[in-house]
């Protein structure tokens, strides 16, 4: 019988390995919340289009959660329990880049 990869393995890197959602994760980790601007500056390459698309996509896959203020009406994104806990994943792949990239 030939090799299968577990589906969840797969979804998990349909999520993690689409364009930009790395950097979006990683970004939020090290940070409680923050402005759509702000995170721009951080993920540069990637236009607004697509990480207002990109940050929704990870909202209703439970890994980031968007704030609104409600005094200021300034929105904020942040990681859900289920982001944080990618945290150690990000981590490690941050030793492996930096001993082998």
């Amino acid at each position: 019988m030939g090799y299968h990869l577990c589906t969840h393995f797969i979804n998990a890197f349909d999520i993690i390995g689409k364009k930009w959602n790395g950097l979006i994760i990683n970004s939020l980790c090290d940070n409680k919340f923050i402005r759509f601007k702000v995170l721009a500056r951080i993920v540069t390459d990637c236009s607004d289009r697509v990480l207002v698309e990109r940050l929704k996509e990870l909202e209703e896959e439970g890994i980031v959660v968007r704030k609104v203020d409600p005094e200021t009406k300034i929105i904020s994104y942040g990681l859900t329990q289920k982001g944080v806990e990618l945290k150690p994943v990000f981590e490690s792949i941050h030793q492996w880049a930096n001993k082998w990239v």
